[in-house]
């Protein structure tokens, strides 16, 4: 298994290292365009390996040479958000980055399976698809999974529970218009609504769809990427060991939940292949109108990319 990581900014960084401590590959290629950057990242991840008892080689660079038949490739590439800056202020700059990156991928590793974090994440997802011109099962993004880790560890504030104990699902475009869902959210088998008045409900739903700003906010220069990258490895650990997991990431929809040629953030199952199935939930009439409002966001954005 041989894992590429475009990016060596916080959140590539931080995924290959956890690549590499979680032995996911024998081998793990960390690129970047910034010269020495990946290679020094790469190199201090690499004499890590001793302590951590992992054989996963990791090596960096500024070409694509290396990353030749990599099986997964994990795309961080682009500007990150500054205080003040919504996702979609990166759309511009991101979709040119996304697209040289892609080019790239699909001449060194035509069969890999592409994973997308780069925001805005639906619409990157989108511009991946369209350029590599692969199978949609083959082109997916982590959003739902950082949205959902969020969720929960707000829940978990508030009830001052283990987070291992709450299960829970955020749908729609990973933004603002992110869509919650406490109906199936269940905390040891409880559910939510059972355990917080609506009002609670309502502030953990709204600081969720905020929580990557406050991150921002409080950073001042730069972004989240902990949870970010933990997400992102989740998603790949799947594929990796084929564990069929089901999880909520950002899916290529034809026909599914009535919306077509978008990404948006569904429960899929994950594995070997990529996107194996993808999971259509009953939602009630306030549910889909707001998955419809996340949808035309998203929409919004893609129109905006000539491809």
């Amino acid at each position: 298994m041989k894992i590429t990581v475009i990016g060596a900014g916080n959140v590539g960084a931080t995924t290959a290292q956890r690549i590499v401590d979680k032995e996911l590959a024998n081998e793990c290629v960390l690129v970047d365009i910034l010269e020495g950057i990946p290679q020094g990242k790469a190199l201090d991840m690499w004499e890590s390996t001793p302590v951590e008892a992992s054989d996963c080689r990791i090596s960096g660079t500024n070409t694509y040479k290396e990353t030749a038949k990599s099986d997964i490739v994990v795309i961080t590439a682009g500007l990150p958000r500054k205080p003040g800056m919504s996702r979609d202020d990166l759309l511009a700059k991101n979709v040119e980055i996304v697209k040289g990156v892609t080019e790239q991928v699909v001449e060194h590793s035509p069969n890999a399976i592409l994973i997308v974090v780069s925001n805005p994440l639906d619409a990157m997802a989108y511009t991946a698809l369209k350029v590599s011109k692969f199978p949609p099962q083959r082109v997916f993004g982590m959003a739902g999974i950082l949205d959902t880790a969020r969720y929960r560890s707000f829940i978990a504030l508030e009830l001052n529970v283990s987070t291992k104990d709450i299960s829970a699902l955020v749908l729609g475009g990973h933004g603002d218009t992110m869509v919650p869902l406490p109906r199936y959210t269940m905390v040891g088998g409880i559910p939510l609504t059972e355990l917080l008045p609506q009002e609670r409900i309502h502030a953990i739903v709204e600081r969720t769809r905020m929580g990557g700003g406050e991150i921002v906010n409080l950073l001042k220069t730069g972004s989240a990427y902990y949870a970010t990258s933990s997400a992102t490895v989740e998603m790949v650990e799947a594929v990796v060991k084929d564990k069929k997991r089901i999880l909520p990431c950002s899916a290529y929809l034809q026909g599914e939940y009535g919306f077509n040629n978008v990404y948006l953030g569904v429960p899929i199952k994950i594995g070997r292949k990529g996107v194996e199935q993808i999971f259509e939930l009953e939602l009630s009439d306030e549910e889909k109108a707001a998955l419809a409002k996340s949808a035309d966001a998203v929409k919004e954005l893609i129109d905006k990319i000539k491809l």
